[in-house]
């Protein structure tokens, strides 16, 4: 098939320059660039699933560290003291085997002069929040 030098209007449409001054252009293949633009698209979206994984970490951290708080909560609020528990002092819990009860106290587990009292089993330190919350601590 012979294209003619004088119908323009059929260079357009073929892949090669038609003439000496035409400028040079290779086919582009189609293919390779949609590839390309895939997986430039596929690294940005796990770099963004990547940071959205690290935020869901911390807020998941977050709410067990709340659901903690809760369960200690209930646990102090389930004991039995005789006192005016002051905000960020510490506590202890202790488990009175006897009365199948907790119990909530000033002294720890190294607090007593002449030991635990023999029906009793330490449980932990609890310290009170300035939001009513209660959290466990260690006493490392």
């Amino acid at each position: 098939m012979r294209i003619e030098d004088t119908d323009p209007a059929r260079h357009a449409a073929i892949e090669y320059p038609m003439e000496v001054s035409a400028p040079v252009f290779a086919p582009i293949k189609v293919l390779e660039e949609k590839d390309k633009a895939v997986n430039i698209a596929r690294q940005n979206a796990q770099l963004e699933y990547d940071r959205i994984m690290e935020q869901a970490a911390v807020l998941v951290k977050q709410a067990k560290a709340l659901q903690a708080r809760l369960d200690a909560t209930e646990m102090v609020h389930a004991a039995k003291f005789s006192f005016n528990p002051i905000h960020g002092k510490v506590y202890h819990l202790y488990i009175d085997q006897k009365n199948q009860s907790n119990l909530l106290i000033h002294n720890g587990p190294n607090d007593w002069s002449c030991g635990i009292p023999h029906n009793w089993t330490y449980s932990y330190a609890v310290k009170k929040l300035g939001d009513s919350t209660w959290a466990i601590v260690d006493e490392a």
